[in-house]
């Protein structure tokens, strides 16, 4: 072999293996999914409550009539974000219950799903686990199906969404970034960035509120 041909070969080479790596790089870069951005409440005072929650988790249902209880109060005032938690590993059908609630998002039903799975999860935990839900179903699709119907979804268009690659990857993004930040149990609460331990009661999370509510005050005076 001449060395002009070994020189061109390599040359070839080269060139194959650049082409390959931007293809890549451009495929890793294209591929990342986007956070979900849920919220509720008309943030006037500029406070966001983040909570990462698992539907299946019975400690965010616990916390879920609370919540509700602050955004009755607060409402007005501050911002609540829901993120996508699932902690499959002990709550088998938690991913399941994440898909369904972005799936009926996906029809601008998202936080009514949001509340039926959490309502169901109160229902079954207060029962002993003796009555027939979701969270203890083999498959839980049926059920969704069911509250999809309740809440006037196109069903079939609800199936489709819920089983697609775009609502698996917005799960998947919300569950990679809290576990970015640490986070190793639901439901875990960000107040303006801070993370928070309120207690089960109103109480607990007016005196964090509050707090927030009066600092936030304070630097805007402050700037003014």
């Amino acid at each position: 072999m001449s060395k002009r041909f070994l020189a061109v070969l390599a040359g070839l080479v080269i060139v194959f293996i650049g082409i390959i790596l931007i293809t890549n790089h451009s495929n890793s870069g294209g591929s990342s999914a986007t956070l979900t951005h849920h919220v509720e409440g008309q943030g006037k005072a500029g406070v966001t409550l983040v909570e990462y929650g698992d539907y299946q988790c019975p400690y965010c249902g616990q916390y879920y009539p609370i919540l509700n209880q602050v955004m009755q109060q607060y409402g007005s005032q501050i911002t609540f974000q829901f993120v996508n938690f699932p902690l499959t590993s002990i709550h088998p059908n938690a991913f399941a219950g994440a898909r369904a609630a972005e799936a009926a998002g996906l029809q601008n039903k998202y936080w009514q799903m949001h509340d039926l799975l959490y309502q169901s999860n109160i229902q079954y935990y207060d029962s002993n686990e003796t009555v027939s839900s979701w969270i203890g179903a083999s498959d839980p699709l049926p059920y969704f199906d069911q509250f999809a119907k309740q809440l006037g979804l196109n069903v079939s268009k609800f199936n489709s969404d819920y089983a697609s690659s775009k609502v698996n990857n917005l799960v998947d993004a919300d569950l990679a970034y809290g576990n970015k930040l640490g986070i190793n149990a639901t439901p875990t609460f960000y107040l303006d960035g801070k993370q928070i331990q309120p207690t089960e009661s109103l109480a607990s999370f007016q005196k964090f509120i509050n707090a927030a509510l009066a600092s936030k005050a304070k630097t805007t005076n402050t700037k003014s």
